[in-house]
């Protein structure tokens, strides 16, 4: 297995792991028994050091692995979207692809599509 490959493998398993209730509760017991352990070791700057560690830790990887999961997520819908464009018969095959454009080709194309969705309510209100 490429590098690539286990990568995708790890976020997709991390991500749902990371996405359960279960997960979610046990984040919760630990830090509550990590409050009430504070009083055990006087609150001292290294019971604060721990949490912070941990949670600096754990945000770091989960900005990874949202981020991944994310664009494999919106790219697979892309696909679907050109899918669907491509076996429309009335849809223009202009638009597949169209996350590839740059800002202002998006724009001109949205400009577009505004004039014709004006147009309709004009027509419509006839």
């Amino acid at each position: 297995m490429n590098t690539h490959a286990w990568y995708t493998h790890f976020t997709k398993n991390f991500s749902k792991v990371a996405g359960k209730s279960l997960t979610f509760i046990f984040a919760m017991i630990l830090i509550i028994a990590w409050l009430i352990s504070g009083p055990f070791f006087n609150f001292s700057n290294t019971w604060q050091l721990v949490i912070n560690t941990a949670t600096t830790i754990i945000t770091f990887i989960m900005v990874f692995v949202i981020q991944n999961t994310q664009n494999r997520d919106t790219e697979a819908m892309q696909v679907k979207l050109d899918e669907l464009i491509r076996v429309s018969k009335k849809a223009q095959n202009v638009l597949l692809d169209l996350e590839d454009l740059d800002e202002e080709q998006i724009d001109a194309l949205r400009k577009k599509y505004i004039d014709i969705a004006q147009s309709t309510r004009k027509d419509s209100k006839k």
